[in-house]
C-alpha cells in the first residue's frame, strides 16, 4: 500500500523521491492542452468559457456570473452551525494577518544628502481567487484567499469555482464569499477560469494577481498566465509529512495521513522516522482505519497512498531533518520528543505543526493561520499566502539639484563603464544649468 525507503544520502534520496511520485508532475500533453484552453479563452472569451465549461464540467451554463438571488438561495441550504464556523474562521484568520500588516508595513522615509526616498505600503487593485471544486468543496479555501485581500484593502476581489452538475456553486462556499465581502463570483473552473481572470472576457474585467490552489491544469495555467498577470505561487496538490520517533503515536500519525490523502489521487503523504519499528505500527494502523471507515472516499485514500505515500527510514536525527529539508513539504508535523528545538531546524517546509495537538486537518480550517502553500518543493523559497501578497510597496524618490550634484561623478563612472553615457548627459544638463 505504501512504498518504503531506505535513506542512504537525504539529498539524493529526496530528489528520487520527488521524480518518482506522481505529485506534481506535469507532462508535456498537460502543458500543450492548458496551452490551447488559455488561447482558445483569450481570443473567443465567454462562448469558448461556456463551451470548456460543458465539455470538462458536465454542464452547459446560461450565464457565468453568480447573482444576488442565488446568493440569497445559498444561505437557506446551509446550517447555523455552518455559518458560524465560517465566521469564525474568518476571525481568526483576520486577527493574524491584521497582525503581520501591522508589524511588517509603516511609512518609511529614508532622507539622505539631498535625497528623500518615501516607500509607502499600498494594495493592488483587483485579485482573482481560484477556488478549487471536483471530488471535494472548498469553501475554506475562499476564506483563506479573500481575508488576506480583505485586510490588504484590496478593492476588487473577485471568487471563481468550477459548477455543480446544475449549473450551480456550491452553497457554502457562495455564504463564504458573502461573509468574507467578494465582490464578483463567477461560474467557472480549470485553466479557462484562469485564462479568464488573466486576459478578461466581455463578461469578467482581468485582475492584477491571481491566487489560490488547483489541480494540475490550474497550476500549469497559473504558470503560463503569469506573463500576462501576478500569480501568488505553485500551490498544486497537497502535501504532508510527518517527522515521529518511537515515542510517537502511530494511529495519530495514521489518521493523520490519512486525512491528507483523502484530498485527491495526487496528495503526497509520508513519515520520516528514524524507527523502521513505529513506521511498520503505522503502515498497520492505516490497514485497520480503512477496513473500518465510515467517513467515505476511501477508494482514494488508498490509490493516493499506493501511489504517492511513503515512509523513510533514516539512520538517526540528523538526516531525518536534512531529508525533509529537501523534500520541502507543503505540511510538516513534528510528532517526535523535542518537538520545538527539531522545529527551528526546518526551514524549507510551507507550514511546520508542532506537538500531537497541531494536526495538519486542524490548520486547513481554524489554527489562524493560511492553508494555502508551497508546494512541489517551493517552500525553499516562499511560505504560505498572507497579506503580504497582496500589497506592494511604493517607491517615491526626490532629489535636490544639490544631491543630484553629489552623485554625479559616480553616475558618469557607472554609465561610461555600461556604454550608456545618455544616463550620463541626462544627469549633467540638470546640474550645468
Amino acid at each position: 500500500m505504501i512504498k518504503s525507503i531506505i535513506v542512504k544520502d537525504p539529498k539524493s534520496d529526496a530528489e528520487i523521491l520527488r521524480k518518482r511520485s506522481t505529485s506534481g508532475i506535469i507532462s508535456n500533453e498537460v502543458f500543450q492542452r492548458t496551452q490551447s484552453i488559455i488561447h482558445d479563452i483569450a481570443k473567443y472569451g465567454d462562448s469558448a468559457i461556456i463551451d470548456y465549461t460543458e465539455k470538462l464540467d458536465g454542464v452547459r451554463l446560461k450565464s457565468l456570473k453568480v447573482t444576488h438571488e442565488e446568493v440569497k438561495q445559498a444561505y437557506t441550504k446551509v446550517t447555523s452551525k455552518q455559518i458560524q464556523s465560517i465566521k469564525l474562521m474568518k476571525q481568526r484568520l483576520m486577527k493574524s494577518e491584521t497582525t503581520v500588516l501591522s508589524h511588517f508595513f509603516k511609512k518609511i522615509r529614508i532622507a539622505s544628502d539631498g535625497i528623500i526616498i518615501h516607500r509607502l505600503v499600498q494594495p493592488i487593485i483587483s485579485v482573482g481567487c481560484y477556488i478549487p471544486g471536483g471530488k471535494a468543496r472548498y469553501p475554506s479555501t475562499l476564506v483563506m484567499c479573500t481575508v488576506p485581500a480583505k485586510v490588504a484593502k484590496v478593492k476588487r476581489i473577485v471568487a471563481i469555482s468550477p459548477p455543480l452538475k446544475d449549473g450551480t456553486v456550491d452553497p457554502l462556499t457562495l455564504v463564504a464569499a458573502d461573509i468574507c465581502g467578494v465582490d464578483e463570483f463567477y461560474k467557472i473552473g480549470g485553466a479557462q477560469g484562469i485564462a479568464a481572470l488573466a486576459f478578461g472576457t466581455s463578461t469578467i474585467n482581468s485582475v492584477s494577481k491571481i491566487v489560490g490552489p488547483g489541480g494540475v491544469f490550474v497550476t500549469v495555467a497559473k504558470i503560463l498566465a503569469s506573463s500576462k498577470v501576478s500569480v501568488d505561487m505553485v500551490a498544486g496538490p497537497t502535501e504532508l509529512l510527518i517527522y515521529a520517533d518511537s515515542s510517537s503515536n502511530p494511529r495519530l500519525i495514521a489518521l493523520d495521513l490519512i486525512s491528507q490523502a483523502e484530498h485527491g489521487y495526487d496528495t503526497l503523504c509520508g513519515l520520516v522516522t528514524t524507527s523502521e519499528e513505529l513506521a511498520l505500527k503505522v503502515v498497520n494502523e492505516i490497514k485497520l482505519i480503512l477496513e473500518n471507515n465510515n467517513y467515505g472516499r476511501t477508494a482514494i485514500i488508498k490509490k493516493s497512498l499506493k501511489e504517492n505515500g511513503f515512509f523513510a527510514v533514516c539512520k538517526n536525527e540528523s538526516s531525518a531533518l536534512e531529508f525533509v529539508n529537501q523534500i520541502a513539504p507543503e505540511h510538516l508535523e513534528i510528532l517526535a520528543k523535542n518537538a520545538k528545538p527539531i522545529s527551528r531546524k526546518i526551514i524549507t517546509s510551507g507550514l511546520t505543526l508542532v506537538g500531537k495537538h497541531t494536526p495538519s486537518s486542524a490548520s486547513d480550517y481554524f489554527l489562524g493561520s493560511n492553508h494555502v502553500l508551497p508546494t512541489m518543493g517551493l517552500g525553499k523559497s516562499r511560505s504560505s499566502l498572507s497579506v503580504l501578497d497582496f500589497v506592494k510597496i511604493v517607491n517615491i524618490v526626490e532629489a535636490t539639484k544639490s544631491g543630484l550634484n553629489k552623485v554625479e561623478w559616480a553616475i558618469k563612472e557607472v554609465a561610461s563603464a555600461e556604454g550608456l553615457m545618455n544616463h550620463y548627459e541626462a544627469v549633467r544638463e540638470r546640474i550645468t544649468k
